[in-house]
């Protein structure tokens, strides 16, 4: 039987198996020992193509960026100049779904100390849209401080219980304590239960509430720059 021959090391490569391994067992499996258990090469091998960890999760910001850019080029959407609301919420949208297949990723870019080349030309184009539909410079740079992560598809919420998904006991157990101090807060929390397990990035970033947001911002966008016309 003949053996297959070696797939060679590469930068690409090795970033790829970043994030299936995030994808699968999660982004605090993501080290450079198990990346090179997943490639099955010694971990030295890496830093031929990856200096450290910091370069494996600057790739795969890169990568997770490819993926939304190639999303929002195929998504079918009017011109702008036709309906430029329609046609960045396509975008935004199908950026989002990219971030429901990778829900780690949101957490990665939030805490990158720079701003990759790769959310640039996103933004680039998010800003193409709003010009095409009307929008002076000015405008649109409110817009994107509106939209803020939005634009990319996730929101970034105020807190979240524990830093992940409190168990039911847990969570219930801590609303009670907080009823009598905070009870605004605890009757909203309340009354926002959440069951929305293939559409969530965060504590309270589902789906209906991504978009009743982004619809509420792109029609009061509209209403700014109709008035500027």
């Amino acid at each position: 039987m003949t053996e297959q021959p070696r797939v060679p090391l590469s930068r690409r490569r090795v970033l790829r198996a970043a994030v299936g391994l995030a994808d699968r067992d999660g982004l605090d499996s993501l080290t450079m020992r198990r990346l090179a258990q997943e490639l099955g090469v010694e971990a030295m091998s890496l830093y031929h193509h990856v200096a450290n960890k910091d370069a494996v999760l600057d790739g795969v910001v890169e990568v997770i960026l490819g993926e939304i850019t190639a999303a929002a080029d195929e998504v079918e959407a009017p011109s702008p100049r036709e309906d430029w609301q329609a046609a960045l919420r396509a975008r935004i949208l199908a950026a989002r779904q990219v971030f429901l297949r990778h829900r780690w990723a949101p957490q990665v870019l939030e805490t990158r100390p720079t701003t990759s080349p790769a959310v640039i030309a996103y933004l680039d184009g998010v800003v193409a849209i709003l010009r095409a539909g009307g929008f002076p410079f000015d405008l649109a740079h409110r817009a994107l401080h509106v939209l803020g992560s939005r634009a990319l598809g996730f929101t970034q919420e105020l807190f979240q219980p524990d830093g992940a998904q409190t168990a039911d006991a847990a969570a219930a157990a801590m609303m009670e304590q907080m009823a009598e101090r905070f009870p605004n807060i605890v009757g909203m929390l309340a009354d926002a239960v959440h069951d929305d397990p293939d559409g969530t990035l965060g504590f309270c970033d589902d789906q209906f509430e991504f978009e009743f947001a982004l619809d509420l911002i792109l029609d009061g966008l509209e209403r700014r720059r109709a008035a500027r016309s």
